[in-house]
């Protein structure tokens, strides 16, 4: 299945893109994603435990299970000030 991966604020420039596309199993979660993003672009590393994310509007766990087709955001805890 495909699964399109959306990078926002500074995580554009950890990956030098704004997005990008994984095949993954059918039955993978976001925690197998992350994983292969993390081999993809090693900068995400550092990042790891402080990463947000959603698919389509709603954050989830990194145990949810992915369906073909999902729009996946990364993005950095909100901050103000």
């Amino acid at each position: 299945m495909t699964v399109r991966v959306q990078f926002w604020s500074y995580f554009k420039d950890l990956t030098g893109c704004a997005e990008a596309s994984e095949e993954l199993a059918v039955g993978a979660t976001i925690c197998d994603l992350l994983q292969r993003l993390q081999a993809r672009f090693p900068s995400l590393i550092a990042m790891q435990n402080s990463t947000l994310i959603a698919v389509g509007v709603e954050y989830q766990s990194r145990d949810y299970v992915l369906k073909d087709g999902d729009e996946v955001s990364l993005f950095p805890p909100v901050q103000g000030g």
